[in-house]
């Protein structure tokens, strides 16, 4: 008997990495594709590097966001000692990719640095796999452990938070680019672009018990934006999230979402997620909280987005 949508689904949701998404497009829950220069690019189908190679391109080059002589910063999500199959951080073949296209584009130097979750970054830096490759691809890792690092800066717009301390890499740096790895999260139900700041502020704790939800769209408001996203969404953790317990945790999608509007990644990332974690976007409140401080839109349907097969 032939599977319907929602049983395939289904099964891709318990196979975990084990199973690839196959002959289903999982980025077909993107009804445009129109013409010109994209707002939102999403790949599918390809591994991480060539996926990147093919969005960077339709949004017009490296060089459009990375200038020669740039002090750069990539920030992805190394948060946990954990190996690539949980999907608990950034693929480190798609780091490597950035830091790789920065350089290329003329970048004076590249810098990737986390506030890690676990305690001995250094773990979390080379169990993931990130701090080879960004070393192999011409980059450095930064430590981020340490409030010696972090300076305070002005949240003007903040609802709760009017000040926080931001890592000193951002701050000298020209340009950065938000490198999240797509997966749910018991507090705020998913953690994707804007959640992704996280691990540029010291002051964290703070945010679990003043509304945590609104101080990470504060934080978003700082006046020093990326400008870039790029959403990991090769695997995705569909269960036990942030951390994840075992490979069962997580989905090979193969898939990439590029935008300059960190809303409208959230967004569309929680929508292609939903097929695996069953997380309406009404309920991922930081990414609403976002679109009303103005900082992107969640009307993907008003939006030039891109897709692209591998």
């Amino acid at each position: 008997m032939e599977m319907n949508r929602k049983e395939f689904l289904k099964t891709l949701g318990v196979a975990g990495t084990a199973a690839a998404v196959g002959n289903f497009d999982a980025l077909d829950v993107f009804a445009q594709d129109t013409t010109g220069t994209p707002d939102l690019v999403a790949v599918s189908g390809g591994e991480p590097d060539v996926m990147f190679q093919k969005a960077i391109a339709e949004l017009g080059g490296m060089g459009r966001f990375v200038k020669k002589g740039q002090k750069i910063v990539i920030k992805p999500n190394i948060a946990w000692d954990k190996t690539p199959e949980i999907a608990a951080n950034t693929n480190p073949v798609l780091v490597a990719e950035i830091v790789k296209q920065a350089l290329a584009a003329g970048a004076a130097e590249v810098n990737v640095f986390d506030f890690t979750c676990d305690k001995v970054w250094q773990d979390c830096y080379k169990h993931s796999g990130i701090e080879d490759a960004v070393i192999a691809a011409g980059g450095k890792m930064l430590p981020g452990n340490d409030e010696r690092y972090f300076k305070e800066v002005e949240l003007p717009q903040g609802k709760i938070l009017k000040t926080t301390k931001i890592h000193q890499a951002l701050l000298d740096c020209d340009a950065w680019i938000n490198v999240p790895v797509l997966k749910v999260h018991r507090g705020t139900k998913m953690t994707i672009a804007m959640k992704n700041y996280m691990g540029i502020v010291w002051d964290r704790q703070y945010f679990h018990g003043h509304g945590l939800d609104q101080c990470i769209a504060d934080v978003c408001t700082w006046s020093k934006k990326p400008v870039l996203n790029v959403v990991d969404a090769y695997r995705i953790m569909k269960a036990n999230g942030p951390k994840g317990v075992s490979v069962a945790d997580a989905v090979l999608v193969k898939s990439l979402l590029l935008s300059t509007d960190i809303v409208a990644v959230d967004a569309a990332a929680t929508k292609l997620a939903q097929q695996f974690t069953n997380v309406p976007l009404e309920q991922v409140q930081y990414i609403h909280f976002g679109e009303e401080f103005k900082l992107g839109t969640t009307k993907l349907d008003t939006l030039n987005v891109k897709k692209i097969a591998v």
